[in-house]
């Protein structure tokens, strides 16, 4: 997929997904080893980012900012993978929001879910969770994201091996979801 013509990616209600810039590499891995966020992700260093940014999705794999609409001032950011799969099946790596408690997930995951499956007309997105991040499980499955499985003890972290809870949703659930009016609004 060719991302290179457009900065925004989708708009939703006060937040929007824009493609992430090498301006944005110092916010974005503040917030993948802020104290709050890295014992629930696994994070990438800085040259990573970097690489993933120059390639511009041209290997799949996007990260995204979100921001205000009004502002632009960065609320959170998402790394995605899968891009250029046969399958159409889209991974979402890093959910990850700054401002906690203002609804800004709940609206990050209806703007990924629009984007993936409305703009990108891909089949199925999905996500991995520590089974112990319990805001964020409640965050996914009220999204309508469903529990697949469990990978148990799978990542090791300072020594411990952890769970990880596979979620995902199909293009005909999102479908059904946006009909009953449980997502955004599409935007003209």
């Amino acid at each position: 997929m060719d991302f290179s013509k457009q900065s925004v990616l989708h708009r939703g209600k006060r937040i929007q997904m824009r493609k992430a810039t090498k301006d944005d590499l110092d916010f974005i891995m503040r917030l993948e080893f802020d104290r709050e966020n890295v014992k629930f992700i696994v994070p990438f260093d800085r040259e990573f980012h970097t690489k993933l940014i120059e390639l511009d999705g041209k290997m799949g794999a996007l990260d995204i900012v979100l921001e205000t609409i009004d502002m632009q001032e960065p609320v959170g950011y998402l790394l995605v993978e899968g891009l250029n799969t046969e399958q159409k099946e889209c991974e979402w790596m890093h959910v990850v929001i700054d401002v906690k408690g203002k609804g800004y997930g709940h609206e990050a995951m209806q703007l990924l879910k629009a984007w993936t499956f409305e703009d990108l007309k891909f089949h199925r997105g999905w996500l991995d969770c520590k089974d112990y991040n319990a805001r964020a499980l409640h965050l996914y499955e009220s999204e309508g994201l469903q529990r697949e499985g469990l990978i148990r003890e799978t990542i090791l972290t300072n020594g411990i091996y952890e769970n990880l809870v596979v979620l995902g949703i199909l293009d005909r659930e999102y479908a059904a979801r946006k009909q009953a009016g449980f997502e955004l609004e599409s935007r003209d």
